[in-house]
């Protein structure tokens, strides 16, 4: 579809939405959102007339593009039927859609329980995990993100808890693995994995492992670099919890639903947890829906004994249709697959040439459709591009950069020190030869800050 450009709606569009909308994370008299006019798979475009190829895929969550034409009828074909039902009922979309789920959840966890997003997830996972262990402590990593509730904001381990941690959200920090950054003077992967693990087990002792009831983990972080675990971390993590009776839980929020070239992370690395947190590719985003997987001995917790905990929306009807449609838009055209063999033919050795070329580029790492640069201003130091929780003037490297994309076209997605490439994962070769080519010429501005 070819964008047409329509500046009085656009400017009314912006004015409305900067009169009275509450943008999330923002300084709200700082930022100009862009006023967007529309959008077709990959790309998305303003009322100016100027498209951008999305590398961001939303927010982590259009792994099937935008309007998408099957689910866009089914979501109109169950609206038509039934726009909405009570949780407590049995409703074709919900069911279908938690039989669909749990068909490709790793192991047995074939139980579901829908919540609204990815956070409420975390918070329910977390509950669920306390309740069944009877047990206070969460273990979660430093370098993760885990939603924007309290609990979930909590669990993460970046500087968008700071504001809301008090301190007795009965969570424990720790580090996990990352060879570019290591916390354990390591020099190749298997000894980042085996200190890795020693100082997780040395925190379980001394935070005494009858007081912890889980440990999370995004399987492949997210937003805080697309760390890929090293081979055995997390078959690791595993036989620590069976070890001390712990849950655990791995949060796929980001990382399902083919993201990774898997249609789960964990299938990756052989793992199966206890529980599992699942939103955003589920249905691409197009009506808001997360979820926990549970494994059946959570579930038996709370075959007898009421589960203490719901949503209004839980499994709401258009959700479900949209989450059906997805996946089996996602099996009939093969999408997992493309996002596995895009991202080892395309992808990464596309990154990797641009990062022979360009100075900035610290490391590349990534799977599937989830890719991140390590942006740094001395390959020798690792110095980072900007500094850890860089903002205004000292983050503008990394504003210069984001700037040089978009006017390339390109919409990156860029957190700290970091460029993430997270298309969709039914884009096509030739949308990322095109946006390796804009990421390219954002690289050179980026270059300028280097020393």
């Amino acid at each position: 579809m070819t964008p047409q450009p329509n500046p009085e709606v656009g400017a009314a569009v912006k004015a409305a939405d900067r009169a009275h909308v509450f943008h999330s994370w923002s300084a709200q008299e700082l930022i100009d959102p862009l006023a967007v006019a529309g959008g077709q798979g990959s790309y998305f475009w303003g009322y100016d007339g100027r498209r951008f190829l999305d590398f961001t895929s939303g927010l982590v969550y259009t792994n099937i593009g935008y309007q998408h034409p099957k689910v866009v009828a089914a979501i109109q074909e169950q609206a038509a039927r039934m726009t909405t039902f009570a949780p407590a009922f049995a409703v074709e979309a919900r069911s279908e859609a938690a039989r669909l789920i749990a068909e490709r959840t790793p192991g047995d966890l074939d139980r579901i329980f829908f919540t609204n997003g990815g956070a409420d997830a975390v918070e329910h996972a977390v509950r669920m995990a306390r309740l069944h262990t009877g047990r206070p402590k969460v273990l979660s990593a430093y370098r993760s993100y885990h939603g924007g509730t309290q609990q979930a904001v909590n669990l993460t381990g970046d500087p968008r808890r700071w504001p809301s941690d008090g301190g007795t959200a009965g969570v424990v920090h720790f580090w996990a693995p990352f060879l570019y950054r290591s916390r354990f003077y390591a020099e190749t992967e298997e000894q980042e994995c085996a200190r890795a693990l020693e100082h997780l087990e040395t925190t379980i002792a001394f935070e005494g492992p009858s007081t912890i009831a889980a440990i999370i983990l995004e399987t492949v972080p997210g937003t805080a670099g697309i760390m890929i675990p090293p081979p055995g971390y997390l078959a690791g993590v595993r036989e620590l919890c069976d070890k001390y009776g712990i849950v655990f839980v791995l949060d796929e929020v980001m990382a399902g639903f083919g993201r990774t070239g898997a249609w789960f992370a964990a299938d990756l690395f052989g793992v199966t947890p206890d529980l599992m947190t699942f939103a955003k590719g589920v249905n691409s985003g197009y009506v808001p829906l997360g979820g926990v997987a549970i494994s059946g001995a959570v579930a038996e917790t709370f075959a007898k004994r009421p589960y203490p905990g719901g949503l209004t929306y839980s499994g709401h009807p258009l959700a479900c249709a949209a989450a059906v449609a997805t996946i089996e838009v996602m099996a009939e055209e093969g999408v997992v697959e493309n996002a596995a063999r895009l991202g080892a033919d395309v992808v990464g050795p596309g990154l990797r040439e641009l990062a022979e070329r360009h100075p900035c580029v610290g490391e590349v790492r990534g799977v599937g459709m989830f890719w991140a640069l390590e942006l740094v201003r001395s390959r020798e130091t690792r110095e980072p591009l900007v500094p850890y929780n860089a903002a205004g003037e000292a983050n503008a490297p990394m504003a210069a950069f984001a700037s040089a994309a978009k006017t390339a076209g390109l919409w990156p997605f860029v957190n700290m020190n970091r460029t993430h490439v997270v298309p969709p994962c039914n884009v096509t070769e030739a949308e990322l030869k095109e946006g390796l080519t804009a990421l390219d010429a954002a690289l050179t501005v980026a270059d300028e800050y280097t020393q």
